[in-house]
């Protein structure tokens, strides 16, 4: 799975170590974002989404280099 420079950020930020972990941090982040902040919502939401496309598995091997 290819991911973004801008979800590969998200995953700095708010990854526990798992998965679904990650996919529950993304989700109570959403909860505090204001109501101009669409685009971090848009792109959290795409991140979650191809988080839900992966198995444990393939994300505990997948590395998020910075660049």
């Amino acid at each position: 799975m290819n991911f973004n420079g801008e979800e590969r950020m998200l995953m700095m930020l708010y990854n526990p170590g798992t998965r679904l972990g990650l996919m529950q941090e993304l989700r109570l982040m959403q909860c505090y974002l204001l109501p101009d902040e669409t685009a971090l919502h848009e792109l959290s939401e795409c991140f979650i989404e191809k988080l839900k496309l992966m198995t444990d598995a393939e994300f505990s091997e997948t590395e998020f280099p910075l660049e």
